[in-house]
């Protein structure tokens, strides 16, 4: 893996530091661990779906934690008492911690496990006020009513 030297950004982007210590913090993320493997699709303009492989794992051992623009995925196993005797052992089943840094805005709306994939559904939701609005042009009659009261 290469590594990114960023010092330079700083040194001219000011009021950024959020953006820098994103920068950073998914330069380490993607030195950690590939396990579970995972998907990110863009389903819509402002949906996403993140697909996690976790075979093996129950719901109950599973917990998705959104909090400060960080998104927590994290499995954990409970322990088998049972003495199974294995010829070949394929499937990991370990304990994980999967985060993704979210976007501003961007909320999780739904998680489903099926057929050994948990999936996350994501949507930006802008507030009213950063959304693009259609400003009316006054013409004719209200121009003149103004003018009118001018000249009064």
């Amino acid at each position: 893996m290469r590594t990114i030297d960023l010092s330079p950004l700083y040194r001219s982007l000011v009021g950024f530091d959020r953006l820098a210590a994103q920068l950073d913090a998914a330069a380490k993320t993607e030195a950690a661990s590939g396990y579970p493997p995972y998907n990110i699709e863009r389903t819509d303009e402002n949906s996403y779906r993140i697909e996690i492989a976790v075979a093996g794992f129950k719901p109950e051992e599973l917990s998705i934690e959104a909090k400060e623009g960080l998104l927590t995925v994290s499995g954990r196993k409970a322990a088998n008492d049972e003495t199974k005797r294995y010829l070949h052992r394929g499937l990991a089943e370990r304990n994980f911690d999967r985060r993704f840094q979210l976007a501003d805005y961007v909320v999780v709306t739904d998680a489903a496990l099926a057929d050994g994939l948990l999936t996350i559904s994501l949507k930006r939701e802008l507030p009213e006020a950063l959304k693009p609005r259609t400003i009316p042009i006054n013409a004719g009659a209200d121009t003149a009513v103004i003018e009118g009261e001018k000249a009064a």
